[in-house]
């Protein structure tokens, strides 16, 4: 084997080594996605609903249901094998048995169902009843919520309905923000033209205040765009409010002399005083 001791054989090989790490963490190496699961029936309906489980992908889902028949785990895998095994999307594992594993479904034969914050996702074609529901083969319904608080939940074992002759299924319960849909953020009429206004304002004030301090040498308060304009507005404002909004008389009301405390026929005995001749 030749080592590279060379400083470019060096460079090569940790720009090789990144674009690696690159790639894995950008998933074009992964193999565990939505599009490896086989729809029954393809249609781009489905597999659109089938790509918005993508964030569950490359995940394990394990649950341990106890029954009177036994204690059962569980595992799930969105597009993957479970439990190892290749084709299967979802196993049963008995407890008292763990090495003998049971194929609930397949995501070989998937069928996808959603709503505006749900989705559905069935496996079918697993392994067959031994004595149950006419020795059909298994199938596994998820039921996937939304659930804006996590990114996650657990996996919930519901029931296995196989006291019937036909369509038996495994259910189970999971919550995800996943299929959870999009926020609207649309803007009103009014904050738009809010925001525009605010712009505007914004875009006037600095360049003007640029233009005033850099062009025209303005000091002081004279680097505001337009000052002299905006004092007579504010002064022509500021008096319209006065003659509007005050309620007081503008002309000066007539002084009044003070009534005396004292008899009326007094004061005009003492104004007539001088009249008298003499």
């Amino acid at each position: 084997m030749k080592v590279v001791n060379s400083r470019n054989g060096g460079s090569f090989l940790v720009w090789t080594l990144t674009v690696q790490l690159v790639l894995c963490g950008s998933g074009v190496y992964a193999t565990n996605s939505t599009k490896n699961c086989k729809l029954a029936y393809e249609s781009p309906s489905e597999r659109k609903v089938l790509n918005r489980l993508e964030p569950l992908a490359h995940k394990n889902f394990t649950v341990v249901s106890n029954t009177a028949d036994g204690n059962y785990t569980y595992v799930f895998q969105l597009c993957g094998d479970a439990a190892g095994i290749p084709g299967a999307g979802a196993v049963q594992v008995e407890d008292k048995k763990p090495t003998s594993k049971t194929v609930i479904g397949s995501y070989n034969s998937t069928r996808a169902i959603g709503g505006s914050d749900w989705v559905m996702l069935i496996y079918e074609k697993g392994d067959a009843y031994d004595a149950h529901c006419s020795k059909e083969m298994r199938k596994a319904i998820f039921m996937i919520s939304c659930n804006r608080k996590i990114d996650v939940g657990k996996l919930e074992v519901v029931l296995e309905d196989r006291d019937r002759l036909h369509e038996c299924f495994y259910l189970f319960e999971l919550d995800s923000s996943a299929v959870c849909p999009a926020l609207s953020t649309q803007l009103s009429t009014g904050s738009i033209i809010l925001i525009i206004g605010i712009c505007l304002m914004a875009v006037y004030l600095i360049g003007g205040f640029l233009y005033q301090r850099l062009i025209v040498g303005a000091k002081g308060m004279d680097q505001f765009p337009n000052y002299a304009f905006w004092v007579e507005f504010g002064n022509l404002s500021a008096d319209g409010c006065d003659f509007v909004c005050r309620s007081r008389n503008r002309e000066e009301a007539p002084a009044y002399r003070g009534v005396s405390s004292e008899p009326l026929e007094e004061e005009q005995e003492e104004r007539d005083d001088h009249l008298l001749p003499m």
